[in-house]
């Protein structure tokens, strides 16, 4: 043992009076002498390990991710379009004038006008919604249009429109006749 500490003093004294950079000599020599030399790292197969479990895990989150944000945007849509039914009743008998409803199913959009003036409201439904209405009697033109008449106490129209998704999820919103209350009813998926 007594060779030993004799070989690691002199290295340590030729390591400390090399030059200006010799402590930091000495405690790599230290580390060398107890870790050996082998270096740390990741190599190129690991790291190609990683990326394809992150691309793995990615592809298969990606579809559940976008049905969620499908069916988000859905109900946001299927609430935004029972408020605008619900305005235009309302407009009817506050104002106490006819409104006049317009469905374009090609526009994909919902309008109610009255004879006030200035009493234009437009729904545009977001992109990926699509609509249709469901309800007894529309009066649907060759543009995909069906208008509906809210008179002034007057019963409700029994409106229904029906969104859908690009997933298949459905809801459908209806107006009550009897309450003049828009209720949403959740469809069937395909």
């Amino acid at each position: 043992s007594g060779q030993l500490g004799d070989l690691y003093t002199s290295k340590f004294r030729t390591q400390t009076t090399s030059g200006p950079g010799g402590a930091r000599l000495h405690r790599a020599g230290i580390f060398a002498m107890r870790h050996g030399t082998k270096e740390r790292g990741v190599t190129l197969i690991e790291m190609m390990v990683v990326v394809i479990v992150i691309a793995l895990v990615v592809s298969i989150s990606t579809p559940s991710v976008t049905a969620g944000i499908d069916a988000v945007r859905l109900a946001t849509a299927t609430s935004t379009v029972a408020a605008f039914l619900n305005s235009a009743a309302n407009h009817a008998e506050r104002r106490q004038r006819p409104v006049e409803l317009v469905i374009s199913t090609k526009g994909n959009s919902l309008q109610f006008v009255s004879t006030d003036a200035g009493s234009l409201r437009e729904l545009t439904l977001p992109e990926g919604i699509t609509m249709e209405p469901v309800s007894a009697l529309p009066s649907e033109d060759a543009e995909g249009v069906s208008r509906w008449l809210f008179m002034p106490g007057g019963a409700v129209p029994s409106v229904g429109i029906q969104l859908a998704n690009q997933h298949g999820g459905r809801r459908t919103v209806r107006l009550d006749p009897m309450t003049g209350f828009p209720r949403v009813e959740s469809g069937e998926s395909k």
